[in-house]
This record gives C-alpha cells, sequence and structure tokens, in this order.
C-alpha cells in the first residue's frame, strides 16, 4: 500500500495524516505533563511510606491506583453505596431524556417492536421524536450484563441516515449496549462511573441520531477516526456538572435532587492526580504507535519495548517479568489509533469551556452542538467542522498534519 508501517496506513486518512505528526504531539504533551506528574507520584509514594511506616518502601507499580484509591477515599469520604442511591437506572435514562429535550428540543418515547424483532427480553426500542420535525431516528437500549452478551459498552449504528429522495430521509437507528450489573432491574443502581459511561456511548448515539447526510457512508460516526470520540467526550463533561447532574439525580426514596456538596466532592477527587491518568493516557497512545510503527529486519521485543516507554514516560516503574500489553484489547479493535482519544478529549475541553460550559442545557449550546458539528457526520472536512464550532484555535497545523490546540486540556488541569 505503499507506506512504511501499519501506523503510517492506519493514521493516512485522519486529520492527523502521519505517525510522525501524532508522535510529535504525544511527546511533547508527554514533557508537558511530567514535571507534575512526578510531583503527583511523590504524593502517593509518600502516602504510602506514612501508611504502612516504612520510611524507605518503594511504590511498586501494583500500588498505584490502589494507593490513590485509599488516598480520594480518606480525603473525601466518598460512599459509593450513598452515591448510588442517587443513579438509580431508570432515574439515568430520565436524564437522557432531559439532555435532548433541553438541547435538542426533543424527546424520547418508548415503543412496541415487531415479532422477531428484540434479540432479548431486556431490550426496549425508543423514538427520538421533535414536534416540529417529526421522528429523528431509532435507538434499542440493551443495558444489563447477561451470560454470552458483548462485553463492555458500545454504541453500533444499525442503520445509517440518507437522503432517498426531496421529501423522504431514511432515519438512523442505533443500539446502545452496556453491561450494568442488576440482578433486580427495577432497582438497578449505578455508579458515578456508569453513569460517565452512559453518557459516553449516548454522545456517540447522538452523533448517530443527529446526523443529516446525503449518503450513509458520512453517517454520523463515520468521520475521520480522530474527531470520532468527541462528541462522547464531551458528553462525558455533562455527567459530572451538577446543573445536569440536579435534574435527575434524585434519591430513589425521598425525591431529593444530589446534593450540591456532593457534586463537588466527587469533582475534587477526580481532579485529584490529573497529571497522574493523563501521562499514563498518553504512554497508551505512544505504545501503540511504536507497536504498529516501522519495524526493523528484527522482530521486536514488544516486552523490553512497553517496558522501556513505561519508564521514559510514566513516573513508575515497570513489574518486570510481566506482558500486560497483551491484555490492552485497544491494540486489536483500534491499532494505531488510541491517540484519538487523546485529540478528542483536546478537542472536547475546548468545545466545553467555549461553547457549553456557561449555559450546558440552553437551546444556544444544543444549537451549536447540532447544527455546527453533528450534523454533518462525516460529511465535511473535520479541520473546517471544528473551526466553524469551536473557533480557529480548536487546531494546529503541524508539519502534514494537524492536531489539536491542548492549552484547554492543561489548563483544565492545572498545567
Amino acid at each position: 500500500m505503499g507506506c512504511k508501517s501499519y501506523a503510517e496506513f492506519a493514521i493516512r486518512p485522519n486529520m492527523a495524516a502521519s505517525a510522525d505528526v501524532v508522535m510529535s504531539f504525544l511527546e511533547n504533551l508527554s514533557n508537558t505533563v511530567k514535571h507534575k506528574a512526578e510531583e503527583e507520584f511523590k504524593t502517593i509514594h509518600n502516602f504510602k511510606r506514612r501508611t504502612c511506616n516504612e520510611k524507605s518502601a518503594d511504590l511498586e507499580p501494583w500500588d498505584e491506583d490502589y494507593f490513590i484509591g485509599m488516598m480520594k477515599s480518606s480525603v473525601y469520604d466518598l460512599d459509593a453505596s450513598v452515591i448510588a442511591k442517587y443513579f438509580p437506572l431508570s432515574q439515568c435514562l430520565k436524564g437522557l431524556n432531559v439532555l435532548v429535550e433541553s438541547l435538542f428540543g426533543a424527546t424520547f418515547h418508548q415503543i412496541p417492536m415487531r415479532d422477531g424483532e428484540s434479540w432479548h427480553p431486556d431490550v426496549i426500542k425508543l423514538r427520538l421524536h421533535h414536534p416540529d420535525e417529526g421522528d429523528l431516528g431509532f435507538m434499542y437500549l440493551d443495558l444489563y450484563s447477561r451470560k454470552g452478551k458483548h462485553p463492555g459498552c458500545a454504541h453500533f449504528a444499525i442503520q445509517g441516515g440518507r437522503r432517498l429522495s426531496d421529501s423522504n430521509y431514511q432515519l438512523p437507528i442505533i443500539a446502545l449496549i452496556c453491561n450494568f450489573s442488576g440482578a433486580c432491574r427495577k432497582t438497578a443502581r449505578l455508579n458515578h462511573g456508569d453513569v460517565e459511561t452512559l453518557f459516553h456511548e449516548f454522545g456517540h448515539a447522538l452523533h448517530s441520531l443527529l446526523s443529516r447526510t446525503e449518503y450513509q457512508h458520512f453517517s454520523g460516526t463515520r468521520v475521520a477516526l480522530d474527531v470520532a470520540e468527541t462528541p462522547s467526550n464531551l458528553f462525558e463533561y455533562y455527567a459530572w456538572d451538577y446543573r445536569v447532574l440536579k435534574t435527575f439525580a434524585l434519591d430513589e426514596t425521598t425525591g431529593d435532587a444530589i446534593p450540591e456538596k456532593l457534586v463537588k466532592a466527587l469533582n475534587a477527587s477526580r481532579n485529584m492526580f490529573p497529571a497522574t491518568e493523563l501521562q499514563r493516557q498518553i504512554f497508551y497512545s505512544i505504545m501503540d504507535l511504536t507497536l504498529f510503527g516501522e519495524q526493523s529486519s528484527k522482530p521486536m521485543d514488544t516486552i523490553s519495548t512497553v517496558a522501556d516507554l513505561r519508564r521514559k514516560h510514566t513516573s513508575g516503574k515497570y513489574a518486570e517479568g510481566t506482558h500486560w500489553h497483551t491484555r490492552f484489547t485497544h491494540l486489536v479493535t483500534y491499532g494505531a489509533g488510541y491517540y484519538t482519544y487523546l485529540y478528542a478529549r483536546c478537542f472536547a475541553t475546548t468545545i466545553w469551556q467555549e461553547v457549553c460550559q456557561e449555559d450546558p442545557l440552553s437551546r444556544s449550546a444544543g444549537s451549536a452542538i447540532r447544527d455546527k458539528f453533528l450534523r454533518f457526520g462525516g460529511s465535511k472536512d473535520p479541520s473546517s467542522l471544528l473551526k466553524d464550532f469551536a473557533g480557529d484555535a480548536v487546531i494546529r497545523n503541524s508539519g502534514s498534519g494537524i492536531i489539536p490546540n491542548a492549552s484547554s486540556l492543561c489548563k483544565e488541569i492545572g498545567l
């Protein structure tokens, strides 16, 4: 195919245009975050030494998440069971309706299915309806875990939208698949991480449901890969904003809205070690790009390659004798594409700060999201799409390709 590596082949159609452009972006971001990440690492390390009463104890790779969780719990006293009582699944689904009604003036309605249409009794079908425009699309919800089901959470396009005639449009049909635990369907509760995941996948769903393209090939999420995760990352912000949460996160017993103090504590906990988490995502992206990059004549020792990259791009040690990357499934499904999560996070952060943050549920924010972004699917050049939506500063030229302006993300995490 005329490419020197699979990474070059995979990235060539994207905004980035080349693996070299992506690697340069990632290495610059790695250098930017390094000092703050090292400070956070020392904080975690010192906490372990105090907790274990061992002044010379090392912070092992398996320690990091454990002591981060312990520190967050000790500082913010967040009780998962207390949080979950504000997020019954039924209320979270009402939250999705709040979003589409506030932002777009549309509503979801559950509708019956034909014989044989559903693949499981848990599945429900919703119609997205606008009072002036009529039906906009259809969404299947399959939310509970069960044996033999596709793992994780995902959005699947079943039918893309397309123009059939001047007066007739083929409506999109999508499926939103999650794996929430709920032995009793009527009382299923979500933890806040599940709520964020639900809103993430709902961002993909809205991309499919609200795009209006001439051809199916450009419908919804059929866009350049390095912009595809932007709507999903944008709607994650809605799961953390008190002004949004108070509209649907209600105590299932008293009906009281989630306290603002609790939402502030959740946000403070999330923002406790932001550089560490960003550094980890950068490392994953560089690892992915390296493993799919240009190969020498000698087979690559992937274990030593990953170990070297971890030492270079994170503050922690590598666990010798392990090869955890063989379980990193994104290497299969998103080969040479993991960097797109960081691209999308930068884009979404800028969009949130410039377009949505002031009044996230306003019709003006919704009109901008729909008419300047979601409507076009993949039918508009992605760089023009982003600039028309969030301003020229959202992207930057770099060599032969395009990279995100990371200043909004850096601002968000205190760099």
